[in-house]
């Protein structure tokens, strides 16, 4: 339609709004592909011509992410509680790998699944709560810490991007899509290392070169949040489809678990 700028979503037809054209947002380094949606007419947002019950609102992002939370946190203690000591290592890497596979598959999914959503929260469970409860035999009081730690990194850049103090502009998502890049790399460098050398690498043996890895890792987890934010705020304002709140649970879930892992090692280092 002459005079309509392209949308950011994937269909034509959306009027350009304060937020420019949109940016794609970084869940825990992906995020599952935007949905098309039916063009609005010129200078109005697509909801003010459909039913507004069929598009995603911020309690819509709230509620789903809450569950997916509250599923992680049930999953965690289940696995810790019921699960023994001798046989926890081998459920949380179970877990781990069966997360990355559903991980994968909820970022590269058109349509956000809540389904696997959730069941991507309950092998995340099962792993944090495998690990969760190896790190606090060995340091009592250590998951207690890493919680309010992810906790006020989760509040903090909430507030940053509420007051704008950094905000999600196009170069910001490069790079952030570059940090992400390099932290893939380095990671697999490192499972790589332990496989065949049986040993952390200097990046995860608790020196002061591990130390500030793990703060670079942090510090690269807390951003993704940003980005997760921007998407959620973005989408809401485009039009989204209400199951997309979905693929915003997933991205912010996936962020807070790297979070979470990146600080429970971290506090690791400083015990020993």
């Amino acid at each position: 339609m002459p005079g309509q700028q392209q949308g950011g979503f994937g269909q034509p037809g959306y009027p350009q709004g304060g937020f420019g054209q949109p940016q794609g947002g970084f869940a825990g380094g992906m995020q599952p592909g935007m949905p098309g949606f039916a063009p609005g007419q010129q200078g109005q947002a697509p909801y003010q011509q459909r039913g507004a019950a069929s598009y995603m609102t911020m309690d819509d992002v709230v509620v789903k992410t809450s569950i997916s939370i509250v599923t992680v946190i049930a999953a965690a203690i289940a696995t810790w509680v019921l699960v023994p000591l001798d046989m926890m290592i081998g459920v949380a890497i179970g877990g781990a790998l069966i997360g990355f596979v559903l991980g994968m598959v909820n970022a590269f999914k058109r349509n956000p699944s809540g389904p696997l959503v959730l069941a991507y929260a309950i092998a995340e469970g099962v792993f944090l709560g495998g690990i969760s409860g190896l790190f606090e035999m060995m340091y009592p009081g250590i998951v207690v810490q890493a919680m309010l730690g992810t906790m006020g990194v989760f509040v903090g850049m909430l507030i940053v991007y509420r007051t704008g103090a950094i905000r999600v502009t196009p170069k910001f998502q490069r790079w952030l899509a570059a940090a992400l890049i390099g932290a893939l790399v380095l990671m697999l460098f490192n499972l790589g290392y332990f496989l065949f050398t049986g040993e952390a690498s200097l990046l995860r043996d608790g020196g002061p070169l591990a130390i500030g890895f793990s703060i670079l890792m942090i510090g690269i987890a807390a951003f993704t949040l940003l980005a997760d934010f921007d998407l959620a705020e973005q989408a809401i304002r485009r039009g989204a489809p209400k199951n997309f709140a979905w693929g915003i649970a997933f991205g912010l879930l996936a962020s807070l678990v790297w979070l979470y892992i990146e600080i429970l090692r971290l506090l690791s280092y400083f015990r020993e």
